[in-house]
Order: structure tokens, then C-alpha cells, then sequence
């Protein structure tokens, strides 16, 4: 399913749904970032997704890992939480949903790389490389963020 990042945009489209979502900043022994590549947008992005009922933010994080990168991780952090009411999500469904997301920090621990249904490309990157790739504002928000060294960002 197609999908388009709107934000701070006076032409997005009104967000018509709120759905709890965790993403995740997994960062290997040699301070690599894993990264996958879009199969909606084409961009690159961390791993993550929706909350499914019965399961922890924490749980979400996992599963979601796993499932677009082929990786087993272990949550170490919060890089910060990102709830902008006006950055929307606008998939060709006709869903358009507000920011609500949960960034966590974590390190893998067992898997192997693969792509998924929802990834193109899945790669290790020096953060200095990471500048170069193409990538959607609110994903970048959370990398430089992590970069940073913050500490728990409210956005």
C-alpha cells in the first residue's frame, strides 16, 4: 500500500485515525544504525509499526524488528516519543493517520538480515553515512535525535 509523509504541510489531507506505533533504533558492536528501505515510499527508515491489542510498546518494537529486518533485538532505550498532530501518514486506503509514535533504542541479538514484504534493501550504516540516504523528515527527526545523545526526546 502506497503511502505519503505530510508534515507542517497546509495541503495534508485532515488525519482521520490514531494509531499507537513504536519504532526502533538498533545499533550494532560497531555503532552501525540498521536501516530498511521502503517498500511504500521507496525511503529509508527504521524498523517499526503499528501496536497490535494485548502487546507492550516494548513488545511492538520486537516484533516489528523482527518481522521487516529478520533480527532478534533486546530494548536498551527511549530515544523520544513523536506525537506532531500535524504530521500525517496518507495511505492510498484512504487512512489518513496522525503521528504516534514511541522510538526505542536496541541492540540485536540474534537473526539474520532479510527483507521483508515492506523492505527493499535492509543494511548496517555508519551514522555519518546516514545523512546521505534518502529518508522521510520524521525518520530523520528520530536519528538525529539518537545521533545526538539527547537523552528522551518529546516531539
Amino acid at each position: 500500500m502506497a503511502r505519503r509523509d505530510y508534515e507542517d504541510d497546509p495541503d495534508a489531507p485532515e488525519a482521520n485515525s490514531l494509531v499507537p506505533a513504536a519504532s526502533v533504533v538498533v545499533v550494532d558492536g560497531e555503532s552501525r544504525i540498521l536501516l530498511q528501505r521502503r517498500t511504500d515510499n521507496g525511503m529509508w527508515a527504521l524498523p517499526g509499526g503499528r501496536m497490535e491489542i494485548g502487546e507492550s510498546i516494548g513488545e511492538c518494537a520486537v516484533r516489528e524488528t523482527w518481522e521487516e529486518t529478520g533480527l532478534t533485538v533486546e530494548i536498551t532505550g527511549i530515544v523520544g516519543t513523536y506525537t506532531n498532530p500535524r504530521h500525517v501518514f496518507a495511505y492510498d486506503d484512504g487512512e489518513v493517520r496522525q503521528e504516534f509514535s514511541v522510538c526505542l533504542l536496541a541492540r540485536p541479538t540474534g537473526g539474520e538480515i532479510r527483507v521483508s514484504d515492506e523492505s527493499h534493501e535492509v543494511a548496517w550504516f555508519a551514522p555519518v553515512d546516514v545523512d546521505r540516504l534518502p529518508m522521510v523528515a520524521g525518520i530523520r527527526k528520530r536519528v538525529d535525535d539518537w545521533r545526538a545523545g539527547l537523552g528522551p526526546v518529546v516531539r
